[in-house]
């Protein structure tokens, strides 16, 4: 799997940062955001370092199915019963703080509800 050794996510996949992993295999690692904006607020990470959504190519077609399907048995293993989110940034302008591809999964009550 190709890295970037300046990509915080690629560290946390090497296991250089600890993080709170919620998942993981030989594609994807899932851990706890360290700023939850929701009771339960994830992170899927593709091991392979893609910078962002712009830079999908065909042959990550099924990495992208892969993280897409797992989001809602993580949820649920987390005990969110009630619905979840799904966000994916992508560049600076779509909010993207860490170019390194990931999935937001966020679920419990809703802080970004007006009510």
């Amino acid at each position: 799997m190709s890295a970037d050794p300046n990509c915080i996510f690629c560290k946390i996949v090497a296991g250089q940062i600890p993080a709170r992993k919620v998942y993981e295999d030989e594609y994807i690692l899932a851990f706890h955001d360290i700023a939850p904006w929701a009771p339960v607020h994830i992170l899927l990470v593709p091991k392979l370092h893609i910078v962002s959504m712009a830079q999908l190519q065909p042959e990550h077609e099924a990495l992208m199915g892969r993280m897409s399907v797992l989001v809602p048995r993580l949820m649920q293993e987390l005990g969110v019963s009630n619905g979840f989110r799904t966000v994916i940034n992508t560049g600076a302008d779509g909010g993207q703080e860490v170019m390194h591809l990931h999935m937001h999964a966020l679920g419990g009550p809703r802080p970004w509800s007006k009510g």
